[in-house]
């Protein structure tokens, strides 16, 4: 679990654009890789409280 959201923050913060300014190349926004990182933590938290459950 730490690992995945480690590697989300990770991925969330390589998605900046300033960091990668080129000619022809799209990047996108950090706030859509934020919501691509935030859904998938979604999940992750989902499936381990329904295993909780039973």
């Amino acid at each position: 679990m730490v690992r995945l959201v480690t590697f989300l923050l990770a991925f969330v913060a390589t998605a900046m654009p300033a960091a990668a300014q080129s000619g022809g190349i799209s990047i996108p926004e950090p706030t859509d890789g934020a919501l691509f990182a935030l859904g998938l933590v979604g999940l992750v938290v989902g499936r381990q409280i329904a295993k909780r459950r039973g």
